[in-house]
């Protein structure tokens, strides 16, 4: 039997910067800050704390377990458990795998403001700038006009990047890289938390997101909502979390390495709440609008709103031009930490499957994944965007891990995992997980799949044409699961790499 040779984090700090970067996004600088708002202020952080214990940790115990027990990423995982089981494998991977293509079109859009930030050209109305000049936004899904070029050209820098840093594999590439990016990140973040605390009308914004209203959380919605919070931003659920754990050494601590990972995710959600409110605060406060006029939800939060606070900040050009420099190039980073592990968490199935050259893998992978951004960067790139998004994320991330609760809990069996989890760790983890994983949990996520389904049929999701939502959105999000199971089906070059390393089940 050939002994197959996978690479190795070099350190426990390096996988855990490279656990965290891929945990920590875009989306944490906008969706949490506008959910807490949303959703009760300072009241939302008690049921967004119970979602971290009850959901989030149990699930990274969960896929950290799997991925170092056998050795390999979601596919070598599943298929170790059982052939019957690698589709399993296959489809949360082709999630990612379609997510980094729009989410590089995102961290392009950083890229040109990062450039933008030493010279304001969104002038005096970043909203209008941003949707009429930057995007040119045109009148709907179908209607593509053109490829905005500034944009393309960003996206290329982005694919090289992912190219450049997975090629050289975990250690040589991704370790090194967020060993950097990550701690990098933190302390942007909280410069700008600080200054923004400093701000006139800062703790005005800070009472909009803090202030509790009790009253919301005696609705289910936000039960739920902190609930998605939790499962989507920790980037479970894609085969991410189970193919960087896959490359940790045998006698490695999986739980504290989990409640690591998940409690500085939650800390990053927590500061850039502070720094985004106070700062919108400081904007209210100044412009003399009332602060649900400033406020709003996803990217306008960074290209719209962030801009505006820039024209508006105290101090000459140089100070204004630092501020949007470290927004936006927190922004980039966040952004390139996340995408890398997308690519990776395809890249792995794959290699664990097939003898491929990883360096000629990655470059098929980040060339197919321009050409595809390059739809994503026409003028209705946006609205397709929001579709693909919507549908895959939504429908995709929450039946997978309700599946893999079930899967894992029922025929690995949770009871089973508890004693190899906890046999190199300091914390221990108890009967709990079990009735977390093979119970709570997957009511949890059941009734979320079930929910999203009964409102995407009340009305068409967001007003888009019924044809553009059944081709970027159902006809997606369908496909990569029918992909994935072909790819299952296909046969193992080598059958015998399934059983190395694993008793019988």
């Amino acid at each position: 039997m050939k002994k197959r040779n996978r690479d190795q984090w070099g350190s426990r700090f390096g996988f855990v910067m490279a656990t965290v970067g891929a945990a920590v996004g875009l989306g944490n600088l906008w969706r949490f800050p506008f959910m807490a708002y949303e959703n009760g202020g300072g009241a939302f952080l008690l049921p967004y704390f119970i979602a971290l214990i009850t959901a989030g940790i149990p699930l990274m115990i969960l896929e950290f377990g799997f991925g170092s027990k056998m050795k390999g990423a979601n596919t070598l995982a599943y298929a170790k458990l059982g052939r019957k089981w690698e589709w399993l494998g296959w489809w949360p991977v082709m999630i990612p795998l379609i997510v980094v293509t729009f989410y590089s079109v995102v961290i392009a859009w950083a890229i040109n403001y990062f450039v933008y930030a030493f010279k304001p050209i969104w002038g005096e109305n970043p909203d209008k700038f941003f949707s009429m000049k930057f995007l040119n936004v045109s009148n709907g899904p179908w209607n593509f006009v053109a490829v905005q070029w500034h944009i393309a050209i960003a996206v290329m820098l982005v694919w090289f990047l992912n190219y450049y840093i997975t090629k050289k594999g975990i250690s040589g590439g991704i370790e090194k890289t967020c060993k950097f990016i990550t701690p990098t990140l933190g302390v942007l973040m909280i410069l700008m938390t600080i200054r923004g605390l400093t701000l006139p009308g800062a703790f005005e914004g800070l009472n909009w997101f803090l202030k509790p209203n009790f009253s919301k959380i005696l609705s289910g919605k936000v039960w739920i909502a902190a609930y998605a919070q939790v499962f989507f931003s920790t980037t479970l659920a894609v085969g991410v979390m189970t193919a960087y754990a896959s490359y940790l050494p045998k006698e490695s601590d999986i739980v504290n390495n989990a409640c690591i990972t998940v409690f500085s995710n939650a800390s990053f959600d927590f500061v850039a709440g502070l720094c985004v409110f106070s700062i919108l605060g400081y904007v209210s406060y100044t412009s003399k609008l009332p602060f649900d006029k400033i406020v709003t939800a996803g990217p306008g939060i960074a290209f719209v709103a962030f801009p505006n606070a820039i024209n508006l900040m105290p101090g000459g050009p140089i100070i204004k031009s630092i501020f949007g420099g470290m927004f936006f190039f927190c922004l980039i980073i966040a952004g390139i930490s996340s995408s890398i592990s997308m690519v990776e968490s395809f890249a792995s199935s794959v290699l664990d499957k097939y003898e491929i050259d990883r360096e000629i893998l990655i470059k098929r992978i980040c060339l197919l994944g321009f050409l595809v951004s390059l739809v994503f960067s026409t003028s209705s790139g946006v609205y397709l965007l929001d579709i693909v998004d919507h549908f895959v994320s939504n429908y995709g991330i929450a039946l997978i891990g309700l599946v893999e609760c079930i899967v894992l809990g029922y025929v690995y069996k949770a009871e089973k995992m508890r004693p190899e989890l906890n046999k190199y760790s300091d914390f221990k983890i108890g009967v709990w997980w079990d009735i977390l994983i093979k119970y709570i949990t997957p009511i949890l996520l059941g009734y979320m799949t079930v929910d999203n389904i009964y409102n995407e049929f009340k009305s068409p999701y967001g007003g888009y044409p019924i044809s553009s939502i059944i081709v970027f959105g159902f006809t997606i999000a369908i496909g990569i699961f029918i992909i994935g199971f072909y790819l299952s089906k296909r046969p193992w070059p080598d059958e015998n790499v399934l059983k190395m390393g694993v008793e019988e089940f």
